[in-house]
C-alpha cells in the first residue's frame, strides 16, 4: 500500500512564528521517508475531533476543500498554480461540506446539503473543463463562466488528479466514479461499512463505464508508532489491503517532533511497499 501524512493540527513550539519553518521540516522528513502524499486540511476554524476552533489553522492543503469555500474558477486557478509551482504534485481534494460554524463565523454562506452536492458536481464539471483547457463558457445552475481561461496550464497530464471526500453512498461516492481518480473514507467506519461503501463505489464506476482499479481507494486515520506498537499499524494496513484499499493516509501524533516519522520510515514503509507489490 501506499502510505501518505496528513498533518492536521499546528498548535506546536513557537507558535506562528515557527509554523512555517516546522512544517517544512515536517514535510521534507516525509519526503525523504518515502511517503507517497503530504496532506493538509483545508479548515478554516479546527474542527472539535482534534482540538479546539480558535487553534491555528493555516489555510493550506486539499483533504478536503470543501466546495462553499471558493468560486470553483478561482479555486481551479489556485490549484493549477500549485500544480505548476510544485512541477506537477498538486491534487485537487473537494467535498460537500460539514463545518458550519467557521461559515458562520467567518461570513461564508453555507447553502442547504443539497445545493452544496450541486454546487460540487458543477465545480468538478469545471474543473474537468478548465484541466483540459477548454475556454467555451459553462453555464450551470449556481456558476455561469463566460471565458474559463486557465492560463498557464497545468503540468500534471492529462490534469491534477482529483480527490473526493466522504463516504456518502447516494451522492459521494457516485461523483467519485463519474469525476474523480480518488475517494477518501475515514479508518473509523466499522469494517463492515468499509466493505459495504467499496462494493457501492464499485457498482457506480460499473454504471460510469470505469474500471474500479482507476480510482485510488484511500483511507484516513491517525496514528501514534512512538505508543504503540508499528505492528498494530502493519495490522491495520493488512486489514485495509484486504478491504480493498490502496493509500493509507495517517495523521501522526507528534509530528512535529520527526521521530514518529522517522518510526514509520523504518518499521512500516518497508512492509507496506511488500502489501502493495502482493
Amino acid at each position: 500500500m501506499k502510505l501518505g501524512l496528513q498533518i492536521s493540527r499546528f498548535r506546536w513550539p513557537g507558535g506562528p512564528l515557527q509554523t512555517a519553518e516546522t512544517l517544512a521540516s515536517v514535510a521534507r522528513a516525509a519526503d525523504d521517508a518515502g511517503f507517497a502524499s503530504i496532506w493538509l486540511m483545508d479548515h478554516l476554524f479546527q474542527i472539535s475531533s482534534i482540538g479546539k476552533a480558535e487553534e491555528p489553522m493555516p489555510r493550506l492543503g486539499t483533504l478536503v476543500s470543501g466546495v462553499h469555500f471558493r468560486h470553483p474558477g478561482v479555486l481551479i486557478k489556485q490549484v493549477t498554480a500549485l500544480d505548476v509551482l510544485s512541477q506537477g504534485r498538486a491534487w485537487l481534494g473537494i467535498g460537500a461540506g460539514w463545518y458550519e460554524r467557521e461559515a458562520k463565523g467567518l461570513g461564508i454562506p453555507f447553502p442547504p446539503l443539497r445545493q452544496r452536492f450541486e454546487r460540487l458536481e458543477e465545480t468538478l464539471e469545471i474543473a474537468h473543463h478548465m484541466f483540459r483547457g477548454d475556454t467555451e463558457p459553462f453555464y450551470g445552475k449556481h456558476f455561469q463562466l463566460a471565458e474559463p481561461l486557465n492560463s498557464p496550464a497545468p503540468i500534471s497530464q492529462p490534469r491534477p488528479p482529483i480527490l473526493i471526500g466522504g463516504g456518502g453512498e447516494r451522492k459521494t461516492l457516485r461523483l467519485v466514479a463519474r469525476y474523480a481518480d480518488a475517494c477518501n473514507l475515514f479508518t473509523r467506519y466499522p469494517r463492515r461499512d468499509l466493505a459495504r461503501k467499496l462494493d457501492k463505489l464499485r457498482g457506480y464506476c460499473d454504471e460510469a463505464g470505469r474500471s474500479f482499479d482507476e480510482i485510488d481507494r484511500t483511507a484516513l486515520g491517525q496514528w501514534d508508532p512512538v505508543r504503540k506498537s508499528p505492528q498494530e499499524i502493519l495490522d491495520q494496513l493488512g486489514d485495509l489491503h484486504e478491504l480493498g484499499f490502496t493509500t493509507a493516509i495517517a495523521s501522526l501524533r507528534d509530528v512535529e517532533t520527526l521521530k514518529p516519522i522517522e518510526i514509520i520510515a523504518r518499521d512500516v514503509l518497508p512492509h507496506a511497499a511488500a502489501l502493495q507489490q502482493g
